[in-house]
């Protein structure tokens, strides 16, 4: 009888089969944290989708790219990013077929037994009311009254436009949520692109478990929004990041390690969690798969981009909540 021991080489295999519990079980806001079900402070990180309605997103909403996020990444939390209008046959135009595409990465998140975050990816949110109440009625009631898994993304990236309005939006479609699901987190957007961090710290959003959001480019943002982010920090606000890039604002240019690092370093400091864009096969710097990828080839780092090494290098160093399992095969 001899015995083989799988370990990281076969590590996806091990994943498909043992199950770890939700990293830190139901999650909540305590202060300017994001806390665990022992009221530890906690940290998602991992990766966000492209958008859902256009081709370099979509071949990646599947069972497959989630698996490998989970077990070849070390992400703890994936981001589904339902396009709703921009680039045209988004939410707006075909809610079914987009809803379901969203569907498709909860029911994966959920098997695998890793957070979900559920973003309404509209830079005009304010002018979709309707509809996005609608849509997280739908999210809440199927899903975030049973799972633990759900965070919810009410706006992604507000403009340039006032604040009042943005709270007046997301006021609106969080008492929807609350009607179905109490508990999870809502992660609420910002003004001038999910920067003022600032601003919303000194006006907050009545209510529970409530983050705000904040996004970044490394090249192209640095110490002056570190300094909005400590602000609201400083205010009391829990800061989650849904999105940020190695590269410029534009999602292309060239990667800035060392703000990226500096970046990484504030982060977690602060036990801020963030989630790096995107999972993509589009040809541009800030997608982590090459031109032609699809997702067979998520775990396969031959198929990642310069950005993608770096993003899956620093996940990889990271005790996210998830484990590596031996097992022992006798014949």
């Amino acid at each position: 009888m001899n015995s083989i021991i799988l370990i990281l080489s076969y590590f996806t295999f091990v994943c498909n089969i043992i199950r770890a519990a939700p990293p830190f079980g139901q999650l909540s806001v305590k202060g300017n944290k994001l806390v665990g079900s022992k009221g530890q402070p906690v940290q998602l990180v991992g990766m966000s989708l492209f958008w859902s309605n256009w081709e370099p997103g979509y071949t990646f909403f599947n069972a497959a790219t989630v698996n490998k996020l989970k077990c070849s990444w070390n992400s703890n939390v994936v981001r589904a990013t339902m396009g709703v209008e921009e680039g045209g046959n988004g939410y707006l135009n075909n809610p079914n077929g987009e809803r379901a595409k969203v569907e498709i990465i909860i029911k994966a998140a959920i098997a695998e037994n890793i957070y979900v975050i559920v973003d309404w990816h509209d830079h005009n949110a304010h002018t979709h009311l309707k509809q996005a109440i609608e849509f997280f009625t739908y999210i809440a009631k199927t899903y975030g009254a049973k799972y633990t898994n759900i965070l919810y993304e009410t706006f992604n990236e507000p403009k340039q436009i006032e604040w009042n309005t943005v709270k007046s939006y997301h006021q609106q479609v969080v008492a929807a949520i609350r009607k179905y699901d109490k508990k999870n987190a809502i992660i609420l957007g910002t003004t001038f692109w999910s920067q003022d961090v600032d601003i919303a710290s000194r006006n907050k959003v009545p209510g529970t478990n409530l983050c705000y959001t904040l996004h970044f480019y490394a090249a192209s943002h640095k110490q002056e929004l570190r300094n909005k982010a400590q602000i609201a920090l400083n205010n009391g606000a829990c800061i989650f990041v849904t999105e940020y890039g190695t590269v410029e604002a534009s999602g292309n240019g060239n990667i800035d390690n060392s703000s990226t690092t500096d970046w990484f370093n504030f982060l977690d400091k602060n036990k801020i969690s963030y989630l790096n864009w995107s999972v993509s096969n589009k040809a541009e710097s800030a997608s982590v798969l090459t031109p032609g990828s699809n997702a067979n080839h998520v775990g396969d780092n031959n198929h990642l981009t310069a950005s993608g090494r770096i993003i899956k290098n620093k996940l990889r160093s990271m005790k996210n909540g998830l484990y590596m399992y031996l097992i022992f095969i006798h014949f």
